[in-house]
């Protein structure tokens, strides 16, 4: 079991912004996931990835995939409070899931760095 959190770098936010965007797709996530699926991922270790696309439409074909799948997902838009505009899509967790469906989701999509 693993969760990928795919964070835009497009956007050139800060590391704090980026940090705190990646947190609430993160939790919001898995305020979406069964108590069985929280169970098996803890056991686990919480497994989590980082990692980067560059734009909100590599975002959003992320996202297409996992409700076709049926993978747990939740898209992130800012409030607008600090750096970016109301409403900036910048982020998108994956899972938790199985790591398999995880893997074939994210395919070759490159750490974030």
């Amino acid at each position: 079991m693993k969760q990928a959190i795919v964070i835009r770098t497009d956007l050139q936010m800060s590391t704090g912004k980026l940090a705190v965007q990646a947190c609430h797709a993160s939790v919001t996530a898995v305020l979406c996931a069964e108590a069985d699926v929280l169970r098996r991922w803890g056991i686990d270790g919480q497994t989590k990835i980082a990692l980067a696309v560059h734009s909100l439409a590599e975002l959003e074909n992320l996202k297409r995939q996992c409700e076709a799948k049926g993978i747990i997902h939740a898209m992130i838009s800012d409030a607008g409070r600090t750096e970016l505009a109301p409403g900036t899509v910048t982020a998108l967790a994956i899972g938790p899931a199985e790591d398999k469906a995880v893997d074939q989701t994210t395919g070759a999509i490159p750490l974030l760095k």
